[in-house]
């Protein structure tokens, strides 16, 4: 997914040079196909996120639109103040692509998983939070979010996602993408975690359960119709994110359902203070949530 993103980018800043693409002393094996093509739009600023921030804002308050790339927490958590004062509080158009995002970097343990991203940046204002499934997701959602011209959070994963979109499905960050349509539960996913809850329909189909799967590109703004749809069509929803069960999608329907008046039974599969201690690979914590389709049957 990184991959193409980079791919994608350097193809839409060499036809936009007023794109700039700052690292963190990250992206080795990445980012060179853009320092290569596009020299003098690309810095690397060494290891000091916060101050990169700052670079960016002063940057866009020049008339660029900047790209900011690091690891998960490191463009996010580390200069989080300056993301909310230097470029939110001024709705500045920089983009921060964060890789290995969730779980993707689980071996490195807790301080390397990307957990917490999605609801922290949802609530910066002028931010739109994006977290595309797979490679196609990703680079349909590139222009888009570079094209606002206002702060932007686009959450990858670290390598190697399937495809799971054929390359005509339409993507945008407003709507949910129905994947799979069906009666008695609502799986709304977001992230790489969406190929689980493809799986989860299949296995729940061999039960005699019938499961709707819809892809959320796009945590702000949210799809709230295509939520108040589940709700109204479905005896469950269960939300299902590679995220803190608090703060991210989950929550972000919760609240939808809640305001339409909805009230289906409801489920979050995501990560709870149990894993955050736990080191193994992205797969093997993954598991430790158990299967997908249990936690949607146990809604019915």
């Amino acid at each position: 997914m990184r991959t193409e993103t980079i791919d994608a980018l350097t193809a839409h800043a060499r036809a936009n040079p007023d794109i700039m693409l700052l690292t963190a002393d990250l992206g080795y094996s990445v980012l060179e196909r853009f320092a290569e093509a596009l020299p003098a739009q690309y810095a690397n600023v060494g290891v000091c996120e916060q101050a990169m921030v700052g670079i960016a804002a002063g940057l866009a308050l020049s008339g660029h639109r900047v790209v900011l790339y690091s690891i998960a927490n490191f463009p996010t958590l580390r200069c989080l103040e300056q993301l909310r004062n230097d470029v939110c509080y001024h709705a500045l158009p920089v983009t921060v692509i964060a890789v290995g995002g969730g779980l993707a970097y689980g071996a490195q343990g807790y301080t390397h998983h990307g957990v917490e991203d999605l609801g922290i940046m949802a609530a910066l204002p002028h931010m739109a939070v994006a977290c595309p499934a797979d490679p196609h997701e990703a680079v349909e959602l590139l222009p888009q979010l570079l094209e606002r011209r206002l702060p932007a959070y686009l959450r990858l994963g670290r390598s190697g996602e399937p495809v799971l979109h054929d390359a005509a499905t339409p993507v945008t960050l407003e709507r949910a993408i129905w994947l799979r349509r069906g009666a008695d539960v609502a799986m709304l996913a977001t992230g790489p975690i969406l190929g689980r809850a493809l799986a989860a329909a299949e296995a729940l189909a061999a039960r005699g359960i019938s499961a709707s799967v819809a892809s959320f590109p796009g945590i702000r703004p949210l799809d709230e119709e295509a939520v108040r749809e589940a709700g109204r069509t479905h005896r469950a929803v269960l939300t299902i994110e590679e995220h803190s069960v608090s703060g991210g999608l989950g929550t972000r329907v919760a609240e939808t359902l809640l305001a339409a008046g909805l009230s289906p039974r409801f489920g979050k599969y995501g990560v709870t203070d149990a894993l955050r201690g736990q080191i193994g690979s992205q797969s093997w914590l993954l598991d430790r949530l158990g299967p997908v389709e249990d936690h949607a049957a146990a809604l019915l």
